[in-house]
Protein backbone atom coordinates (compact mmCIF):
# COMPACT_ATOMS: atom_id res chain seq x y z
CA UNK A 1 0.00 0.00 0.00
CA UNK A 2 2.84 2.41 0.82
CA UNK A 3 4.38 1.96 -2.65
CA UNK A 4 0.98 2.56 -4.25
CA UNK A 5 0.48 5.77 -2.25
CA UNK A 6 3.99 7.02 -3.00
CA UNK A 7 3.50 6.32 -6.73
CA UNK A 8 0.14 8.08 -6.60
CA UNK A 9 1.69 11.13 -4.91
CA UNK A 10 4.43 11.31 -7.53
CA UNK A 11 1.91 10.75 -10.32
CA UNK A 12 -0.41 13.47 -9.01
CA UNK A 13 2.40 15.95 -8.53
CA UNK A 14 3.78 15.43 -12.00
CA UNK A 15 0.59 15.19 -14.04
CA UNK A 16 0.46 18.88 -14.76
CA UNK A 17 -1.18 18.97 -18.16
CA UNK A 18 -1.94 16.91 -21.25
CA UNK A 19 -5.27 17.95 -22.75
CA UNK A 20 -5.53 18.74 -26.47
CA UNK A 21 -7.16 22.17 -26.18
CA UNK A 22 -4.69 23.86 -23.85
CA UNK A 23 -3.01 27.12 -24.79
CA UNK A 24 0.66 26.58 -23.88
CA UNK A 25 1.95 28.70 -21.03
CA UNK A 26 4.25 31.49 -22.19
CA UNK A 27 7.56 30.30 -20.67
CA UNK A 28 11.23 30.29 -21.66
CA UNK A 29 12.99 27.26 -23.08
CA UNK A 30 15.91 25.87 -21.10
CA UNK A 31 16.73 24.56 -17.62
CA UNK A 32 14.11 24.95 -14.88
CA UNK A 33 14.11 24.06 -11.20
CA UNK A 34 10.80 22.73 -9.88
CA UNK A 35 9.86 22.67 -6.20
CA UNK A 36 6.78 20.66 -5.23
CA UNK A 37 5.47 20.65 -1.66
CA UNK A 38 2.74 18.17 -0.82
CA UNK A 39 0.76 17.19 2.22
CA UNK A 40 -1.74 14.40 2.79
CA UNK A 41 -4.53 13.59 5.16
CA UNK A 42 -6.54 10.40 5.52
CA UNK A 43 -3.63 8.15 4.61
CA UNK A 44 -4.00 4.61 6.00
CA UNK A 45 -1.52 3.74 8.73
CA UNK A 46 1.84 2.63 7.39
CA UNK A 47 3.88 -0.04 9.09
CA UNK A 48 6.84 1.24 11.03
CA UNK A 49 10.07 1.14 9.07
CA UNK A 50 12.89 -0.43 11.06
CA UNK A 51 15.50 2.11 12.22
CA UNK A 52 18.30 0.22 10.44
CA UNK A 53 16.43 0.54 7.11
CA UNK A 54 15.88 4.27 7.70
CA UNK A 55 19.57 4.69 8.57
CA UNK A 56 20.59 3.25 5.17
CA UNK A 57 18.43 5.73 3.23
CA UNK A 58 19.91 8.94 1.82
CA UNK A 59 19.04 11.86 4.15
CA UNK A 60 16.50 13.43 1.72
CA UNK A 61 14.69 10.13 1.17
CA UNK A 62 14.68 9.38 4.91
CA UNK A 63 13.22 12.83 5.69
CA UNK A 64 10.47 12.36 3.06
CA UNK A 65 9.62 8.91 4.43
CA UNK A 66 9.52 10.15 8.02
CA UNK A 67 7.32 13.12 7.02
CA UNK A 68 5.02 10.83 5.05
CA UNK A 69 4.72 8.45 8.02
CA UNK A 70 3.80 11.40 10.27
CA UNK A 71 1.44 12.83 7.66
CA UNK A 72 3.39 16.09 7.47
CA UNK A 73 4.29 18.10 4.40
CA UNK A 74 7.12 16.99 2.16
CA UNK A 75 9.08 18.93 -0.48
CA UNK A 76 10.77 17.61 -3.61
CA UNK A 77 13.08 19.62 -5.87
CA UNK A 78 14.08 18.53 -9.35
CA UNK A 79 15.39 20.02 -12.56
CA UNK A 80 13.83 19.69 -15.99
CA UNK A 81 14.84 20.78 -19.47
CA UNK A 82 11.92 22.62 -21.08
CA UNK A 83 12.14 22.45 -24.88
CA UNK A 84 10.04 24.00 -27.63
CA UNK A 85 8.66 20.54 -28.39
CA UNK A 86 7.58 19.98 -24.76
CA UNK A 87 5.88 23.37 -24.70
CA UNK A 88 4.07 22.70 -28.00
CA UNK A 89 2.98 19.20 -26.86
CA UNK A 90 1.85 20.56 -23.46
CA UNK A 91 4.23 18.21 -21.66
CA UNK A 92 6.49 20.84 -20.08
CA UNK A 93 6.80 20.50 -16.29
CA UNK A 94 5.22 17.03 -16.36
CA UNK A 95 5.62 13.33 -16.90
CA UNK A 96 2.23 12.41 -18.32
CA UNK A 97 1.24 8.99 -17.03
CA UNK A 98 -1.82 6.99 -16.19
CA UNK A 99 -5.33 6.85 -17.54
CA UNK A 100 -6.69 10.31 -16.73
CA UNK A 101 -9.41 12.53 -18.09
CA UNK A 102 -8.57 16.22 -18.12
CA UNK A 103 -11.15 18.97 -18.53
CA UNK A 104 -9.79 22.43 -19.22
CA UNK A 105 -11.61 25.07 -17.18
CA UNK A 106 -9.41 28.03 -18.20
CA UNK A 107 -6.41 28.19 -20.55
CA UNK A 108 -4.36 31.23 -21.54
CA UNK A 109 -0.66 31.90 -22.03
CA UNK A 110 -0.46 32.95 -18.38
CA UNK A 111 -2.97 30.71 -16.56
CA UNK A 112 -4.16 27.13 -16.75
CA UNK A 113 -6.95 25.51 -14.71
CA UNK A 114 -7.74 21.83 -15.25
CA UNK A 115 -10.07 19.32 -13.57
CA UNK A 116 -8.49 15.84 -13.47
CA UNK A 117 -10.07 12.41 -12.97
CA UNK A 118 -7.81 9.31 -12.89
CA UNK A 119 -8.70 5.63 -12.62
CA UNK A 120 -6.16 3.15 -11.30
CA UNK A 121 -6.59 -0.54 -10.44
CA UNK A 122 -8.48 -0.10 -7.17
CA UNK A 123 -8.51 3.68 -6.82
CA UNK A 124 -9.87 6.83 -8.37
CA UNK A 125 -8.57 10.37 -8.02
CA UNK A 126 -10.32 13.69 -8.63
CA UNK A 127 -8.48 16.96 -8.49
CA UNK A 128 -8.14 20.55 -9.61
CA UNK A 129 -4.89 22.00 -10.90
CA UNK A 130 -4.18 25.72 -11.30
CA UNK A 131 -0.91 26.98 -12.84
CA UNK A 132 0.06 30.62 -13.36
CA UNK A 133 3.06 32.37 -14.84
CA UNK A 134 4.68 35.39 -13.24
CA UNK A 135 6.59 36.39 -16.36
CA UNK A 136 8.15 33.87 -18.71
CA UNK A 137 10.70 32.71 -16.10
CA UNK A 138 8.47 31.68 -13.18
CA UNK A 139 5.54 29.24 -12.93
CA UNK A 140 3.57 28.63 -9.73
CA UNK A 141 0.51 26.60 -8.98
CA UNK A 142 -1.62 24.46 -6.73
CA UNK A 143 -3.38 21.13 -6.93
CA UNK A 144 -5.93 19.65 -4.57
CA UNK A 145 -7.00 16.05 -5.04
CA UNK A 146 -8.94 13.32 -3.31
CA UNK A 147 -8.14 9.65 -3.87
CA UNK A 148 -10.55 6.87 -2.99
CA UNK A 149 -8.87 3.49 -2.57
CA UNK A 150 -10.11 0.38 -0.78
CA UNK A 151 -12.74 2.32 1.14
CA UNK A 152 -10.31 5.04 2.29
CA UNK A 153 -10.28 8.66 1.12
CA UNK A 154 -6.94 10.42 1.06
CA UNK A 155 -6.73 14.17 0.43
CA UNK A 156 -3.59 15.65 -1.09
CA UNK A 157 -2.55 19.27 -1.48
CA UNK A 158 0.32 20.40 -3.66
CA UNK A 159 2.03 23.71 -4.29
CA UNK A 160 4.35 24.15 -7.25
CA UNK A 161 7.02 26.73 -7.88
CA UNK A 162 9.29 26.59 -10.91
CA UNK A 163 12.02 29.02 -11.82
CA UNK A 164 14.05 29.42 -14.98
CA UNK A 165 17.77 28.76 -14.49
CA UNK A 166 19.11 29.43 -17.99
CA UNK A 167 19.10 28.38 -21.64
CA UNK A 168 21.59 25.47 -21.33
CA UNK A 169 20.23 22.20 -19.94
CA UNK A 170 23.51 20.27 -19.73
CA UNK A 171 22.78 16.61 -18.86
CA UNK A 172 19.22 17.30 -17.68
CA UNK A 173 16.51 15.92 -19.97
Amino acid sequence: MAKFLLALVIFSALTLWAADNITPLNVKEGLWEMTVTHSMSGMPAMPDIPPDVLAKMPPEQRARMEAMMKGGPSTDVRKECITKEKIEKNSAFSNNRGDCTRTVVNSTGSKLEVKIHCEEKQASTDGTLVLETAGSDHVKGTMQSATNANGHTMNMNFTFSSKYLGPACGDVK
